[in-house]
Parts: structure tokens; sequence; C-alpha cells
């Protein structure tokens, strides 16, 4: 039986890693994962060996020698590339379970919207590199970007991150197209934790419950 992906996507400090942590705490006891699967989590950029490696060469904050944004968008996508082959696609195949921190979604908004990267060529390099591999189900945690910086106000920031307001906005505008084109779940990560884990638990019970 195939496995099933799941990803959370949101501006920097929306609180996916806390989200995260909750759903993988919640998962294994929901009666949704067969009992002989394994429930994986995982990242991007850095989900991979190699991985890691490309997110330190893309977050490093070394203002004197920054990428330029089309290295960076191909960054990105060398990092997925291993990250589907060794990570996602075999665990998928073995019945297992994943929970990722951004996937391709995340992609599309920071480099094609917040960089202006035409997204039909973003759109060209998603088909090569992970033509098969779609997420079941992706959620949108929601907050605004003046929310971000105030929630990262006291976090050493990589070199996304300190990119500033106007370049959040954009994001954030991205974000909110490709999740309806999408049919994401959208979530106010505004509201309090325990409110916003029992939404995605609810979504999770609703779509997988009737595929089991």
């Amino acid at each position: 039986m195939k496995g099933k992906f799941i990803v959370l996507e949101g501006i920097d400090g929306c609180g996916k890693t806390t989200q995260i942590k909750e759903l993988s705490e919640w998962l294994p006891k929901s009666g949704l994962i067969n009992k002989n699967a394994t429930l994986i989590k995982t990242r991007e950029p850095g989900g991979s060996i190699l991985g890691r490696e490309i997110r330190d060469m893309i977050l490093n904050n070394d203002k004197a020698n920054p990428p330029s944004n089309l290295t960076e968008l191909l960054l990105y996508y060398a990092d997925r590339a291993e990250h589907i082959s060794k990570i996602i696609l075999p665990a998928l195949q073995n019945g297992n379970w994943i929970i990722s921190d951004r996937f391709s979604g995340s992609t599309l908004a920071y480099q094609g919207y917040g960089r202006d990267i035409d997204v039909d060529i973003i759109k060209k390099l998603e088909n090569i590199v992970c033509p098969n591999i779609k997420p079941d189900i992706t959620f949108l945690l929601q907050i605004s970007p003046e929310e971000s910086i105030k929630r990262r106000q006291n976090k050493v920031a990589d070199r996304i991150e300190s990119e500033g307001l106007e370049f959040l906005k954009k994001v954030n505008h991205g974000f909110q197209l490709i999740a309806l084109e999408n049919n994401w779940k959208i979530i106010k990560a505004s509201k309090d934790l325990k409110s916003i884990s029992q939404q995605i638990q609810t979504s999770l019970i609703n779509k997988f419950s009737l595929n089991k």
C-alpha cells in the first residue's frame, strides 16, 4: 500500500515546526496509519544527506557573496531531486507516511513570486524533478508578513529570512494564490496552538479515514 505525503507550508514564523511536532505525536495514535508503517519527518531544503550541504549553501547569510536568483532556484531543485530519490519516493513505496516542512509550493512562492523568476520556468523544472510526486494534502499556515517579522525578532535570521517586509509580502501573496489554485487547506495560524492542531487533525481524519 502506497504511503501518504503531508506537507506544511507558510512564510517564516508561521509555526510549521511546532505543528509538525504536534502532528508527529498525534498521527501514530490516530488510527490512520497502518501499524506496519513508519512516520518520517523531513524538510526542504535539507531533507537528505547531500541536501543538508545544499541547505547550508542556500541559507548562508554571507552578504559579500550571495548566489544569483537563478543559482538559488537550481540549488533548491538539486536539493529536491535528491530528497525525492533518497527519502520521499522510497518511503512512499514502502507504505510509510511523510510529513515535510516545505515542498514545491515554497519554491514557487519564494523564488517565483518573491524573486520574480518566471513561474513557467519553475513549473518546467518541477515537471522534470518530480513529475509523479505530489503531496496527498498540503496545509498553508497563514499569518501576516508583519506577524512573521514580529515572531522572529529575537532569532538570528538566515539569508532568506533577512530579505525584509516587502519581499515577504510578495511571498505571502504568492502562497495565497498557490493555495487557492491547488486546493490546499488554509489555516489561520494566528490562533492558539491547540486550535490549529485540531483543524489539521480534523482535515486528516476527513481525508484519510475514508481512504483506508
